[in-house]
Protein backbone atom coordinates (compact mmCIF):
# COMPACT_ATOMS: atom_id res chain seq x y z
CA UNK A 1 0.00 0.00 0.00
CA UNK A 2 1.44 3.23 -0.83
CA UNK A 3 1.57 6.12 1.77
CA UNK A 4 3.05 9.79 1.29
CA UNK A 5 3.18 11.96 4.34
CA UNK A 6 4.47 15.21 4.19
CA UNK A 7 6.29 17.39 6.82
CA UNK A 8 7.23 21.07 6.95
CA UNK A 9 4.36 22.83 7.23
CA UNK A 10 3.51 26.32 9.41
CA UNK A 11 3.36 29.48 9.97
CA UNK A 12 5.75 32.16 8.31
CA UNK A 13 5.52 35.95 7.56
CA UNK A 14 5.63 37.15 4.37
CA UNK A 15 9.03 36.91 2.46
CA UNK A 16 9.67 34.02 4.33
CA UNK A 17 11.18 30.78 3.70
CA UNK A 18 9.58 26.79 4.71
CA UNK A 19 10.90 23.47 3.08
CA UNK A 20 8.22 20.58 2.49
CA UNK A 21 9.10 17.17 2.65
CA UNK A 22 7.32 14.44 1.55
CA UNK A 23 8.46 10.44 2.28
CA UNK A 24 6.50 8.11 0.31
CA UNK A 25 6.34 4.27 1.49
CA UNK A 26 5.29 1.15 -0.35
CA UNK A 27 6.88 2.14 -3.63
CA UNK A 28 10.36 2.72 -5.40
CA UNK A 29 10.11 6.48 -5.92
CA UNK A 30 12.48 6.35 -8.56
CA UNK A 31 10.12 5.12 -10.68
CA UNK A 32 7.32 8.03 -10.67
CA UNK A 33 7.26 11.54 -11.29
CA UNK A 34 6.22 13.53 -8.18
CA UNK A 35 4.63 16.48 -7.54
CA UNK A 36 3.11 18.90 -5.12
CA UNK A 37 -0.28 20.65 -4.77
CA UNK A 38 -1.72 23.09 -3.37
CA UNK A 39 -5.76 23.62 -1.98
CA UNK A 40 -6.90 27.12 -0.68
CA UNK A 41 -10.04 27.90 1.28
CA UNK A 42 -12.66 27.97 -1.66
CA UNK A 43 -10.42 27.36 -4.38
CA UNK A 44 -9.54 24.85 -6.90
CA UNK A 45 -6.77 22.42 -6.10
CA UNK A 46 -3.58 23.36 -8.17
CA UNK A 47 -0.44 21.28 -9.32
CA UNK A 48 2.46 23.48 -7.85
CA UNK A 49 5.61 21.94 -9.18
CA UNK A 50 6.78 18.30 -10.62
CA UNK A 51 9.91 16.65 -11.04
CA UNK A 52 10.34 13.75 -13.12
CA UNK A 53 11.92 10.20 -11.77
CA UNK A 54 15.16 11.41 -12.63
CA UNK A 55 14.95 14.67 -11.67
CA UNK A 56 15.78 15.61 -15.07
CA UNK A 57 13.11 17.73 -15.76
CA UNK A 58 10.62 20.20 -13.75
CA UNK A 59 7.21 22.05 -14.11
CA UNK A 60 6.62 24.98 -11.71
CA UNK A 61 3.18 26.90 -12.04
CA UNK A 62 3.59 30.39 -13.20
CA UNK A 63 3.13 32.32 -9.57
CA UNK A 64 6.05 30.32 -8.10
CA UNK A 65 8.60 30.31 -10.69
CA UNK A 66 11.56 31.70 -9.30
CA UNK A 67 10.49 31.54 -5.32
CA UNK A 68 10.09 27.54 -5.59
CA UNK A 69 12.18 24.81 -5.42
CA UNK A 70 11.30 21.43 -6.12
CA UNK A 71 13.66 18.35 -5.85
CA UNK A 72 14.07 14.75 -4.75
CA UNK A 73 16.52 12.39 -2.97
CA UNK A 74 15.15 8.72 -4.39
CA UNK A 75 17.34 7.31 -1.98
CA UNK A 76 15.53 8.34 0.55
CA UNK A 77 11.94 7.88 -1.76
CA UNK A 78 11.49 11.83 -0.42
CA UNK A 79 10.83 15.14 -2.65
CA UNK A 80 10.75 18.40 -1.11
CA UNK A 81 9.54 22.10 -2.26
CA UNK A 82 11.81 24.43 -0.97
CA UNK A 83 9.36 27.90 -0.92
CA UNK A 84 11.41 31.54 -0.68
CA UNK A 85 9.79 34.62 -0.13
CA UNK A 86 6.37 33.49 0.83
CA UNK A 87 3.40 35.54 -0.14
CA UNK A 88 -0.02 35.63 1.55
CA UNK A 89 -1.41 34.29 -1.46
CA UNK A 90 0.46 30.98 -1.05
CA UNK A 91 -1.69 30.53 1.62
CA UNK A 92 -3.07 26.76 1.20
CA UNK A 93 -2.64 23.36 2.20
CA UNK A 94 -0.15 21.57 0.44
CA UNK A 95 -0.41 17.77 -0.67
CA UNK A 96 2.50 15.99 -2.56
CA UNK A 97 1.55 13.09 -5.24
CA UNK A 98 2.98 10.07 -7.32
CA UNK A 99 1.93 9.33 -10.62
CA UNK A 100 2.63 6.00 -12.20
CA UNK A 101 4.97 7.36 -15.20
CA UNK A 102 8.19 8.47 -15.20
CA UNK A 103 7.79 12.40 -16.29
CA UNK A 104 5.55 15.32 -15.92
CA UNK A 105 2.92 16.78 -17.91
CA UNK A 106 3.10 20.58 -17.37
CA UNK A 107 0.25 20.61 -14.94
CA UNK A 108 -1.90 18.14 -16.38
CA UNK A 109 -0.96 14.99 -15.55
CA UNK A 110 -3.00 12.88 -13.27
CA UNK A 111 -1.92 11.37 -9.92
CA UNK A 112 -2.47 8.35 -8.86
CA UNK A 113 -1.38 8.84 -4.39
CA UNK A 114 -1.82 11.40 -2.23
CA UNK A 115 -0.67 12.36 1.03
CA UNK A 116 -2.88 13.92 3.53
CA UNK A 117 -1.20 17.41 3.24
CA UNK A 118 0.33 19.95 5.39
CA UNK A 119 -1.18 23.60 5.90
CA UNK A 120 1.04 26.55 5.12
CA UNK A 121 0.33 29.86 6.43
CA UNK A 122 1.49 32.82 5.38
CA UNK A 123 0.69 35.78 7.34
CA UNK A 124 1.29 39.82 5.62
Amino acid sequence: QVQLVESGGGLVQSGGSLRLSCTASGLKTHYYAMGWFRQAPGKEREEVSCISSAARSTYYVDSVKGRFTISRDNAKNTVYLQMNSLKPEDTAVYFCATRAVTYCSGGRGTYDAWGQGTQVTVSS
